[in-house]
Protein backbone atom coordinates (compact mmCIF):
# COMPACT_ATOMS: atom_id res chain seq x y z
CA UNK A 1 0.00 0.00 0.00
CA UNK A 2 2.99 2.54 0.67
CA UNK A 3 4.27 1.73 -2.84
CA UNK A 4 1.10 2.61 -4.50
CA UNK A 5 0.74 6.05 -2.33
CA UNK A 6 4.43 7.06 -3.41
CA UNK A 7 3.67 5.68 -7.36
CA UNK A 8 0.22 8.26 -7.07
CA UNK A 9 2.10 10.84 -5.82
CA UNK A 10 4.88 10.13 -8.39
CA UNK A 11 2.52 10.06 -11.35
CA UNK A 12 0.48 13.60 -9.99
CA UNK A 13 3.97 15.30 -10.20
CA UNK A 14 5.16 13.90 -13.32
CA UNK A 15 1.50 15.29 -14.54
CA UNK A 16 1.97 18.72 -12.94
CA UNK A 17 5.51 18.93 -14.18
CA UNK A 18 5.10 18.07 -17.77
CA UNK A 19 2.04 20.35 -17.65
CA UNK A 20 3.82 23.68 -16.77
CA UNK A 21 6.67 22.65 -18.45
CA UNK A 22 4.27 22.77 -22.05
CA UNK A 23 3.36 26.34 -20.66
CA UNK A 24 6.47 28.51 -20.04
CA UNK A 25 5.47 31.72 -21.72
CA UNK A 26 5.86 34.57 -19.48
CA UNK A 27 3.14 36.53 -17.98
CA UNK A 28 2.04 38.95 -15.46
CA UNK A 29 1.09 38.26 -12.45
CA UNK A 30 -1.53 40.23 -10.08
CA UNK A 31 -2.30 41.00 -7.01
CA UNK A 32 -4.23 43.04 -4.66
CA UNK A 33 -4.44 47.32 -4.74
CA UNK A 34 -2.89 47.21 -8.57
CA UNK A 35 0.38 45.02 -7.35
CA UNK A 36 1.14 43.48 -10.64
CA UNK A 37 4.89 41.46 -11.15
CA UNK A 38 5.72 41.33 -15.01
CA UNK A 39 6.85 38.52 -17.31
CA UNK A 40 6.98 35.72 -14.57
CA UNK A 41 7.48 32.63 -16.16
CA UNK A 42 4.14 30.69 -16.26
CA UNK A 43 6.52 27.72 -15.53
CA UNK A 44 7.00 29.25 -11.58
CA UNK A 45 3.32 30.42 -11.49
CA UNK A 46 2.02 27.27 -12.10
CA UNK A 47 3.93 25.05 -9.42
CA UNK A 48 3.96 27.55 -6.59
CA UNK A 49 0.42 27.31 -6.87
CA UNK A 50 0.61 23.34 -7.25
CA UNK A 51 3.04 23.74 -3.97
CA UNK A 52 0.44 26.35 -2.00
CA UNK A 53 -1.98 23.61 -3.01
CA UNK A 54 -0.36 20.85 -1.29
CA UNK A 55 1.25 22.68 1.73
CA UNK A 56 -2.23 23.75 2.96
CA UNK A 57 -3.78 20.05 2.15
CA UNK A 58 -0.84 18.79 4.56
CA UNK A 59 -1.78 21.61 7.36
CA UNK A 60 -5.75 20.71 7.04
CA UNK A 61 -4.85 17.15 7.23
CA UNK A 62 -2.28 17.72 10.46
CA UNK A 63 -4.96 19.99 12.05
CA UNK A 64 -7.76 16.57 11.96
CA UNK A 65 -5.16 14.23 13.27
CA UNK A 66 -4.37 16.31 16.12
CA UNK A 67 -8.37 16.87 16.61
CA UNK A 68 -8.53 13.40 16.74
CA UNK A 69 -5.32 12.55 19.53
CA UNK A 70 -7.26 14.87 21.58
CA UNK A 71 -10.80 13.19 21.24
CA UNK A 72 -8.69 9.84 21.83
CA UNK A 73 -7.19 10.99 24.54
CA UNK A 74 -10.22 12.29 26.20
CA UNK A 75 -12.02 9.02 25.63
CA UNK A 76 -9.07 6.99 27.18
CA UNK A 77 -8.96 9.75 30.52
CA UNK A 78 -13.07 9.23 30.85
CA UNK A 79 -12.75 5.47 30.24
CA UNK A 80 -9.80 4.72 32.92
CA UNK A 81 -11.86 7.30 35.12
CA UNK A 82 -15.54 5.06 34.67
CA UNK A 83 -13.07 1.99 35.29
CA UNK A 84 -11.93 3.27 38.58
CA UNK A 85 -15.34 3.81 39.76
CA UNK A 86 -16.74 0.78 38.55
CA UNK A 87 -14.14 -1.04 40.33
CA UNK A 88 -13.49 1.25 43.77
CA UNK A 89 -9.83 1.13 42.96
CA UNK A 90 -7.26 3.57 40.88
CA UNK A 91 -6.54 2.37 37.38
CA UNK A 92 -2.80 1.79 36.13
CA UNK A 93 -1.48 3.36 32.96
CA UNK A 94 -3.25 3.05 30.44
CA UNK A 95 -0.03 1.01 28.27
CA UNK A 96 0.36 -1.26 30.83
CA UNK A 97 -3.04 -2.86 30.45
CA UNK A 98 -3.21 -3.93 26.72
CA UNK A 99 -5.29 -6.63 26.34
CA UNK A 100 -3.27 -10.30 26.09
CA UNK A 101 -4.03 -13.10 22.99
CA UNK A 102 -6.16 -15.30 23.66
CA UNK A 103 -4.90 -18.93 24.91
CA UNK A 104 -7.34 -20.04 22.54
CA UNK A 105 -7.61 -19.41 18.73
CA UNK A 106 -11.84 -18.47 18.30
CA UNK A 107 -13.61 -19.94 15.62
CA UNK A 108 -14.20 -17.98 12.44
CA UNK A 109 -17.71 -17.96 11.18
CA UNK A 110 -17.20 -18.58 6.83
CA UNK A 111 -18.55 -15.54 5.26
CA UNK A 112 -20.80 -16.78 2.43
CA UNK A 113 -20.01 -15.60 -1.44
CA UNK A 114 -21.13 -12.57 -2.95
Amino acid sequence: MRYLVWILRLIVFVVVLLFALRNTSPVDVGFFADQVIPQVPLIVVMLAAFGLGVLFGVLMAAMALLRRRREVNRLRREAARLREELSGRPVVAESSQMPSAPSTPETAVPLAPL
